[in-house]
């Protein structure tokens, strides 16, 4: 049988919940659940508390704070098995317990996503490997939005270009080969990248073993998908640029300056105010003072799709949402003025039926015009102007040099470490490095202004290839069209001044309330990721801006609907850091394969004429304002009548302040 016609979000959703459910149900009786910190706002993605109490959960710890009590017979621990640190703060923590002797407890542990060899010996070495449950929780790609699945791998940035570990990629070929067991082989995979090459490779090779395993019975295990268009995979390696920019959706800028994770927002209440719960406890008590919000408290607010009014927000461009909030007030306004002129039952029965409606949309207009505000008292400031200056300055192909008394006034100023360093970071990425004797004086000024530690955090970002001198060995390489050495496939770093015009990253007007290409996200840059992606999606309109009219209209209406190939910029693209590739997979057995597409009805014109998905996978994370360019260009496929819908995959979200939290030393050598 064909898979169910559920979303993949929503069968990553289901498949995680029921999965977890399995095995608490399999702890009988009450139960302490024991959660490390990266997993605790995880797995509220698709479990709510009150179901966990259903099925016995009586408390709820983080191992980090240590301080599992022995109110229950069952423990059980659920931690990240990739995580050497926590599987040993997990086993010592079981072993602790053991020796108090005061309980007889059963231990019971869920590694997720999967049980290692490593934790394996921990166990071993603690003595507790026969005196625990041991399972796994299959935890790869989880669902974010609709359109959105991510690892949610916080470290993965840092893993992969500062640490050098691609063990990421393991868990992402494998959350990948889930899709692919569910609705076939990707019928082709391209990508851009280093690690994206590594990634297919990754995808290829567990294919030849699914096809070589005799047990292999699903019938989607010999034939490329028909449900399924094509993956795209993109290596963050390709395009440092744009997460060291200001992000300037309405989702970026809450993410820049308040911070979002799994979905939700901390934020003071000061801000928004206090929480419904708060609010209903201090209204009961009719002799209390109208309360205050006390300074330093926090709020977490939902950040999704449920939310309709953040739904029309959070892909638009900063500078129109204080017109869109005032529209959504407006609206609010007349449809609760229509009580007044109902006149029969039956009009006001109407009315109170969206009255909840109307409350509901009334306190998230009420939310987000508080959020807008604070972002507001952000934007508006000289700082964040001259910040954004120097940023527009350096995209737009400007003397870098002009920049730098900027940035020293600000460093004088003393300006968050992670700000300079994000400015000089996106000088040496689209300059191809800083000028020797500048980048020395930047790095004495750092010192100098913020500490003698952060000797450590400039060599991370030496390290990572963030931070550079300008010199003959790591100057651009530009191969040359039609070159047959060994290196035209790719350069040895991202040429942006060469892209900048072939690619048309800069557009000088943007409308933000009407806009027509995706560097309205930037207000007039264009995402370098994005645009790659746009060279495989939207290569007709690509074209029309860069080369010609005629050169777009001269390619075949038919390859609209299928993404296959690079071309007509793969020349361009050999200006892009590491390979670029497109691979065809093909069915084992093509006879069986079209036998059994014509048995399960998956071949003829109903097949080819629905909708198809197109996987876009960012290796070493996304950022909101990437998401948000490929939602824009989602939407202008929908509009053309091109039959592709696009979901984002990711190792993780992203952006320049949480790039900088994973390198900033917090050492002080003072001390």
């Amino acid at each position: 049988m064909a898979p169910p016609p559920t979303s993949e979000a929503d069968h990553v959703r289901d498949k995680a919940r029921k999965d977890l459910l399995h095995i608490l149900e399999g702890a009988l009786g009450k139960k302490n659940l024991v959660v490390s910190r990266d997993l605790a706002g995880t797995i509220g993605l698709f479990i709510k508390f009150s179901t966990l109490q259903e099925y016995g959960v009586d408390k709820v710890f983080l191992l980090e704070n240590g301080n599992t009590d022995s109110s229950q017979r069952n423990i059980v621990y659920l931690v990240q098995g990739e995580s050497l640190p926590k599987v040993q703060a997990t086993a010592a923590q079981i072993k602790r317990l053991q020796d108090k002797g005061s309980v007889d407890h059963e231990f019971s542990i869920i590694w997720a996503p999967r049980r290692t060899l490593v934790s394996n010996q921990v166990l071993e070495e603690q003595g507790i490997l026969g005196d625990v449950s041991v399972f796994e929780l299959p935890l790869y790609f989880l669902q974010l939005e609709q359109d959105v699945l991510s690892l949610e791998l916080e470290d993965s940035f840092g893993d992969l270009y500062l640490k050098r570990d691609p063990s990421c990629l393991l868990l992402a070929s494998r959350a990948l080969m889930l899709i692919q067991k569910r609705h076939g082989f990707f019928p082709r995979i391209l990508g851009k990248g280093d690690y994206a090459r590594q990634l297919a490779n990754l995808l290829l090779r567990q294919r030849k073993e699914l096809d070589a395993e005799e047990s292999a019975t699903t019938e989607h295990a010999i034939m490329p998908s028909t449900l399924v268009d094509s993956l795209i995979i993109i290596d963050r390696d390709i395009d440092f640029a744009t997460p060291m920019l200001t992000q300037l959706t309405y989702e970026g800028l809450i993410d820049e300056f308040i911070g979002i994770q799994h979905n939700q927002a901390e934020v003071d209440t000061t801000v928004i105010g206090p929480g419904p719960q708060q609010r209903q406890s201090q209204t009961s008590n009719t002799t209390s003072p109208p309360p205050t919000a006390k300074q330093g408290l926090k709020r977490k607010v939902l950040l999704d799709s449920s939310d309709t009014l953040y739904t029309q927000l959070r892909d638009t461009n900063f500078a129109i949402v204080g017109s869109l909030l005032h529209q959504v007030a407006r609206r609010l306004q007349t449809d609760y003025e229509t009580r007044h002129s109902a006149q029969s039952i039956n009009e006001l029965r109407e009315f109170v039926n969206k009255l909840p409606g109307y409350q509901q949309e009334h306190s998230s207009l009420g939310t987000h015009t508080n959020l807008a505000k604070e972002l507001s008292s952000n934007t508006d400031s000289e700082f964040f102007r001259r910040c954004l200056g120097i940023q527009q300055a350096l995209t737009q192909g400007d003397d870098p040099i002009e920049q730098h008394s900027g940035i020293e006034e600000l460093i004088v100023r003393d300006a968050p470490l992670s700000t300079i360093l994000r400015l000089l970071c996106l000088e040496s990425i689209v300059c191809g490095g800083l000028r020797s004797r500048d980048l020395e004086l930047f790095k004495r000024h750092v010192l100098h202004a913020y500490g003698y530690q952060h000797l450590l955090t400039l060599d991370s970002l030496e390290k990572m290839d963030l931070l550079q001198a300008r010199s003959s060995a790591n100057a651009l390489l530009l191969p040359l069209p039609g070159s047959s050495s060994s290196t035209s496939d790719s350069g040895t770093k991202t040429n942006y001044s060469y892209l900048r015009k072939s690619l048309r990253l800069i557009v000088n007007e943007v409308d933000e309330q009407n806009p027509d290409d995706i560097a309205y996200v930037y207000s007039g840059y264009a995402p370098l990721s994005v645009r790659i992606v746009q060279c495989v999606l939207q290569e007709q309109y690509l074209l029309s801006i860069t080369q010609s009219r005629q050169a777009a209209a001269s390619i075949n209406a038919a390859t609209l609907n299928s993404a296959t190939t690079f071309a007509p910029f793969d020349d361009i693209l050999k200006s892009v850091k590491g390979p670029t590739f497109s691979i065809a997979q093909k069915a084992k057995d093509e006879k069986a394969a079209k036998a059994r597409q014509a048995l399960y009805g998956n071949t003829g014109a109903g097949a080819t004429n629905k909708e198809k998905i197109v996987y876009v996978m960012f290796v070493g994370g996304v950022t909101f304002t990437e998401i948000s360019a490929i939602r824009f260009i989602n939407k202008q496929m929908e509009e053309k009548g091109v039959k592709r819908k696009i979901v984002v995959c990711t190792t993780g979200l992203i952006s320049g302040e949480k790039i900088m939290k994973q390198v900033l030393e917090a050492g002080d050598f003072t001390k």
